[in-house]
C-alpha cells in the first residue's frame, strides 16, 4: 500500500510595502573648487601668453679699429706729495743759560700763508723770565766788581804796611852793622852781643823780603778768585743776552709761511699763538714756492726704468685742471720701508722737481707724476685689445672684403693700452678687436 504524502500548504504572500522613489546625488563642494581653479589657471596662461613679448634673435656686432699713424709714450704713474726743494727751518732756541731748560710761549707769530721777506719778523718768545734774570746778573756783576775795586784798595794798603815794614827791618839791619863795625874799643862779651844783634837784624830783614814775596802771591790770587768771579756772572750774562736775542726770529730767506703740524686735544692743529714749544722744536718753516718738487716712492720692479732728467707731468689732486711740467732729479739708492706699510714692503723714493711755478702751488698737496719712460712719433699704433697671442706669435685678424684674415704681427713700444706696429700692419688696415 502506498503512502501518500501530505501536500504542502502554502501561506499567502505578505504585503510588502511599496519601494522609495531614487533620490538625485549630491556633488561635493571641493569639486567646485577644483573647476575654478583650472579655470584661472588656463586664463592667467591664456592671457601671458598674449602679453608676452616676441624674443627676436641677437645678432653680433663685430667691433673693429683703424690703424692710424700717431704719438706713443711709455709712463710709469707715481703717487706723492709736493715739498719745497729750497726752505728754512724755524726752531725754538736751544739755550746756552743752565737753568732755563722750560718751555716757551709764542707771543709772536706770521700768519700760515703768508710771504715774508728775509729779516722779517716771523715769530717771538716771551722773554719777559729772561729778562729779569739779567738784571739780576747786572746787580751781582755789579757788586762783584765792587768786591774787586775793595779787594784792590785793601791790598794796596797792606801792601804798602809790608813796605814799611820791610824799610824798618832794613834800617835796624843798617844800625847793627854799624854797631858791629865800632866793636874794636868793645870787649869781647860786647862785640859778641853786637854780632848776635847783626845776625838777628839780617835774618828779620831776609824773613821780611821772603814774606813779601808770599803775600804779594797771596795778594795776587785773592784778586783773581774775585775777577774770576766777576767775569763768570759776566760770561752767564752774556749767554743769556744771546737766548734773549734768539727769542725774537727773523725769516733767513724770502718765502711762503708754513706751519708744522702739532697735536693738540688729540688732534693734529698747527703752532698759534700762545701755543708753548721747547728748546730744539721746529714749529715753521719759510719756503721758496718757486723752487718746488714731488716727493714720490716706486715698486722696486719699475725702479731700473728711471733715470735722471727723464721728464714729467704732474697733476695735483687739488686743481684738476692744472697740468705742470717737470723732470726726476733724484733717486733713492735704497728701498726703505713705510710706517702704514708692513716692514718687508720696500720702495725706491723718487724726488721730481717741477719746472713750472704756478701761486696755488703749495707744499703737503697730495699729487701724480707721470714720467715719461719712452715715447715714439709718427707710428702705425693699434689697440692691444686687437693683438692676440698663440704659441709665443702675435697675430691679429686684417678685414679683407667681408672676412678677416689672420696676420702675424710684431710690436715695438707699449703701453697698457696700445703699441707701436713694428712690422705686419699698416696705416689705413682694419683688426678686429671682439
Amino acid at each position: 500500500m502506498s503512502a501518500i504524502a501530505p501536500i504542502p500548504v502554502q501561506s499567502p504572500p505578505s504585503k510588502q510595502a511599496p519601494a522609495a522613489p531614487p533620490q538625485p546625488r549630491r556633488r561635493s563642494p571641493w569639486l567646485w573648487v577644483v573647476v575654478a581653479l583650472v579655470l584661472a589657471a588656463g586664463i592667467l596662461v591664456s592671457y601671458r601668453s598674449m602679453t608676452k613679448p616676441v624674443v627676436t634673435p641677437v645678432t653680433t656686432t663685430v667691433r673693429t679699429a683703424s690703424i692710424a699713424l700717431g704719438n706713443l709714450e711709455h709712463t710709469i704713474r707715481l703717487g706723492g706729495q709736493t715739498s719745497a726743494r729750497n726752505f728754512a727751518n724755524i726752531t725754538a732756541p736751544i739755550m746756552r743759560g743752565p737753568e732755563m731748560r722750560g718751555d716757551m710761549v709764542l707771543i709772536k707769530l706770521a700768519p700760515s700763508g703768508s710771504l715774508v721777506k728775509k729779516g722779517d719778523l716771523v715769530a717771538q718768545i716771551d722773554a719777559q723770565s729772561i729778562q729779569d734774570h739779567i738784571d739780576d746778573l747786572n746787580d751781582t756783576i755789579e757788586a762783584a766788581q765792587a768786591d774787586v775795586n775793595k779787594r784792590k784798595a785793601e791790598q794796596a794798603i797792606e801792601w804798602e804796611n809790608l813796605q814799611q815794614t820791610l824799610r824798618v827791618a832794613k834800617s835796624e839791619y843798617d844800625k847793627a852793622k854799624l854797631d858791629a863795625h865800632g866793636g874794636e874799643v868793645k870787649t869781647d862779651i860786647e862785640r859778641q852781643l853786637l854780632q848776635l844783634s847783626l845776625e838777628e837784624a839780617e835774618a828779620a830783614y831776609k824773613q821780611q823780603q821772603a814774606d813779601l814775596k808770599f803775600k804779594k802771591a797771596s795778594h795776587e790770587a785773592d784778586l783773581k778768585i774775585l775777577q774770576l768771579t766777576a767775569e763768570r756772572h759776566v760770561r752767564h750774562r752774556g749767554r743769556h743776552l744771546v737766548d734773549l736775542k734768539r727769542f725774537t726770529m727773523t725769516a733767513p730767506m724770502s718765502g711762503l709761511v708754513v706751519m708744522s703740524p702739532m697735536f693738540r686735544s688729540g688732534e693734529m692743529s698747527q703752532f698759534q699763538l700762545g701755543d708753548r714749544v721747547f728748546p730744539g722744536q721746529g714749529f715753521m718753516k719759510i719756503v721758496d714756492t718757486k723752487s718746488m718738487q714731488v716727493e714720490a716712492a716706486m715698486n722696486q720692479s719699475e725702479s731700473s726704468e728711471l733715470r735722471l732728467g727723464q721728464q714729467a707731468r704732474i697733476s695735483l689732486d687739488a686743481f684738476p685742471g692744472m697740468m705742470l711740467k717737470g723732470h726726476v732729479y733724484s733717486l733713492g739708492a735704497l728701498a726703505v720701508g713705510g710706517w702704514r706699510q708692513n716692514y718687508f714692503i720696500r720702495t725706491i723714493p723718487v724726488r721730481l722737481a717741477i719746472d713750472d711755478y704756478d701761486p696755488k702751488l703749495i707744499p703737503d698737496l697730495s699729487a701724480a707724476a707721470d714720467v715719461v719712460i719712452d715715447r715714439t712719433d709718427n707710428k702705425p699704433i693699434v689697440p692691444l685689445a686687437a693683438i692676440h697671442t698663440e704659441k709665443g706669435s702675435k697675430f691679429a685678424y686684417v678685414k679683407k672684403g667681408e672676412t678677416f684674415e689672420k696676420r702675424a704681427v710684431e710690436l715695438g713700444l707699449s703701453n697698457d693700452t696700445h703699441a707701436v706696429v713694428a712690422s705686419g700692419l699698416q696705416s689705413g688696415d682694419e683688426v678686429r678687436l671682439n
